[in-house]
């Protein structure tokens, strides 16, 4: 019984070769389906983001197979694949799925959104029935062990990008940072980026300012904001609480002088302006005034590296539980081989015992004297049970087989010690 991890990955792959392996959601009912009829694929979960595609399975299959499954399903030669992946085993992909579910494989260190998505990737799997019992374990303390990742440790407590460490900047200086109002100038990913923290902290008062106005109403309308050309900047800076702005422009867009003014309009209630552009969009000379707090994107790299310092110190504490946490997973796992083991040799012993007890019958019935019977019945059962275990004996005398020797022994010194303590059955 095998656990099986192949994928690719930002480590491993451009992204032009992770977007060609990549799952649509389309395409992963028919991918499922399919990769459960490879010989040896008794379960199995596709995980698939902008950053990696990764195949979990259970059952005897190969890394090799694998492969080539991945690799014929979007129409790639095996070989265009074969520098840019990796494969792993029981406990290293037990490991591994558990330090993805946790954000320790990711892009950005300890981000939250993967274990949302590799949730998802299960529940889809579980839909087409392509979860057993073993994935369903996995999977189910896989979200436990992220959990407690998140709960015990600070490895995605600190900001490490800038539009979120601009975000939480604000967090820390506005107490009640949902009421606030913000002005976002420059409608790129960037400001994008700051817009959609913003939301997922409350703010709804988002206005974006920009040279052109048509992008402006795009990204305005993506977060349900205000659009405005950078023309109207006289009249939005006082309006504003928090200014953040993040243009392509090669000199300041925004002076000391507005922002002056803006605080005589806003009788001196405090302005927080983050000037994430490089060149700067706001002078420097801003920092002059009083109630104005300019950040740069030069302070928050600062916050950002501190950031990274504290997220790989939470990583190495992570791995400790991640660690322990697949190692039980494998012992369970482990266990499940000597299961059926355990019954086919009870069964074994019963069908003997049972056979063996109808003959004793059957003699008792002829009129044979009871005590004839029950030494003949001892001898035979004696006889059965005896018998593989002697020939397993003999043959590994003949081989020199000292761990077989060493293990038969130590199960028949376990049998006497049993039958020495008034024959108590466990």
């Amino acid at each position: 019984m095998t656990i099986s991890a192949l994928g690719i990955n930002h480590k491993t792959a451009p992204v032009d070769l992770r977007e060609r392996v990549a799952f649509s959601t389309e395409q992963l009912d028919t991918a499922l389906q399919a990769i459960r009829q490879l010989q040896g694929v008794d379960e199995a979960v596709i995980v698939s983001t902008c950053n990696r595609t990764e195949i979990y399975c259970q059952g005897k299959v190969s890394g090799d197979l694998l492969l080539g499954w991945l690799a014929g399903f979007h129409g790639l030669a095996p070989d265009a694949l074969q520098q840019h992946h990796y494969v792993y085993q029981d406990r290293q992909a037990i490991s591994h799925l558990m330090s993805v579910a946790s954000g320790l494989d990711s892009l950005v260190l300890g981000e939250p959104q993967i274990l949302g998505q590799v949730k998802q990737a299960y529940q889809l799997a579980k839909r087409q029935t392509a979860v057993g019992g073993i994935l369903e374990r996995l999977f189910q303390q896989t979200f436990r062990v992220a959990k407690t990742v998140r709960n015990e440790t600070e490895v995605g407590q600190n900001a490490v990008s800038v539009a979120y460490a601009a975000v939480s900047l604000a967090k820390h200086i506005f107490a009640k940072l949902n009421q606030s109002r913000v002005l976002l100038i420059g409608a790129g990913d960037t400001s994008e980026l700051v817009a959609q923290h913003l939301q997922q902290q409350g703010v709804a008062d988002i206005t974006v300012a920009n040279r052109t106005l048509q992008r402006a109403a795009e990204l305005a309308q993506k977060i349900g904001g205000k659009a405005h050309s950078l023309a109207e900047l006289g009249e939005l800076l006082p309006q504003a609480d928090i200014v953040v702005s993040s243009t392509a422009s090669t000199l300041p867009i925004v002076g000391k002088g507005s922002i002056e003014s803006a605080l005589k309009k806003r009788r001196h209630r405090p302005m927080l302006l983050i000037d994430l552009a490089v060149p700067r969009d706001i002078e420097e000379q801003v920092n002059e005034l009083d109630d104005a707090y300019l950040y740069t994107v030069d302070d928050l790299q600062n916050i950002i590296s501190e950031n990274i310092k504290n997220r790989e110190q939470a990583a190495r504490q992570a791995q400790v539980i991640i660690q322990q946490q697949s190692e039980e997973f494998g012992d369970w796992l482990k266990s499940l081989n000597s299961v059926g083991l355990i019954r086919d040799y009870r069964g074994q012993t019963q069908q003997i015992a049972q056979q063996q007890l109808q003959k004793a019958q059957q003699l008792l019935a002829q009129g044979k004297p009871a005590e004839d019977v029950l030494q003949l019945l001892a001898h035979r059962l004696t006889q059965q049970l005896t018998h593989q275990p002697t020939q397993l004996i003999k043959a590994a005398g003949e081989h020199n087989d000292q761990n077989s020797l060493a293990l038969l022994q130590q199960l028949l010194t376990r049998e006497n010690g049993g039958v020495n303590e008034n024959n108590n059955e466990e």
